[in-house]
C-alpha cells in the first residue's frame, strides 16, 4: 500500500513540476516581450497614408499591416487569418509589433504546441505505467500474504490433528481404521 501511495505522490509531483515548467515558459515569454505603451495616435488616419514611414508608426494602429521590403502600410486582410503572399510575403509581414515575424511565429507556436502535446502524452503514459506496475506489485503482495496465511492454517491444522491423535492414544481410543466407529472396538 505504501508503494502505491508513494507512486501516486511521485506522479502528483511530476504533474506539479510539469505545470510549473509550463507556467514558467509562458510567463517568461510574456515577460520577455516588450510591452507597447499606448500612444495617442489618431485612429482615423487610414493605414495607406502611413506608407513610406516606419514600422513603429504604421503599427500604432492595430488594424494596419506593415510590409518590410515595400515599406507599405496597409489594412490587415481580415478575411484571412494570415496575410496572403500576394499582399506581402509571410516572412516580411509585421503586425502588432515590428519584431514579430509571422513565419517564425507560426513555426515557434507549432513546435511549442507539439512539445506540449508530447509532454502531456508522456505524462499520461508514465501515469498509466506506474499505476499498472503498482497494481501488479499490490496483487503479488496480496497473493503472497494469502499463500502465507494458508500455509499457517495448514500447519496449525496438522498440529491440532497430531495433538488429537496423541490424546486418543493416551486414553486408548486410537482407532486402527480411521473409518471405523469409536464404539465398535
Amino acid at each position: 500500500m505504501r508503494s502505491v501511495v508513494s507512486a501516486r505522490l511521485t506522479m502528483s509531483g511530476v504533474y506539479k513540476a510539469s505545470a510549473f515548467v509550463l507556467a514558467l515558459v509562458f510567463c517568461g515569454g510574456f515577460l520577455s516581450t516588450k510591452a507597447q505603451e499606448p500612444t495617442a495616435s489618431p485612429a482615423l488616419t487610414p493605414c495607406a497614408l502611413r506608407s513610406n514611414t516606419s514600422c513603429d508608426e504604421c503599427l500604432q494602429n492595430v488594424t494596419c499591416l506593415w510590409c518590410t521590403p515595400t515599406k507599405q502600410c496597409m489594412d490587415y486582410p481580415v478575411k484571412n487569418i494570415l496575410p496572403p503572399s500576394s499582399v506581402c510575403p509571410l516572412n516580411d509581414a509585421r503586425w502588432g509589433m515590428c519584431w514579430v515575424n509571422f513565419q517564425i511565429l507560426i513555426i515557434t507556436m507549432s513546435v511549442l504546441g507539439g512539445v506540449i502535446i508530447i509532454g502531456i502524452l508522456v505524462c499520461c503514459c508514465c501515469c498509466c505505467k506506474c499505476e499498472r506496475i503498482g497494481n501488479k506489485k499490490e496483487d503479488a503482495k496480496v497473493e503472497r500474504q494469502t499463500r502465507a496465511r494458508k500455509s499457517r492454517q495448514n500447519a496449525k491444522r496438522t498440529e491440532m490433528q497430531l495433538r488429537h491423535d496423541e490424546i486418543r492414544q493416551k486414553y486408548g481410543m486410537a482407532k486402527d481404521n480411521p473409518y471405523a466407529r469409536m464404539n465398535d472396538k
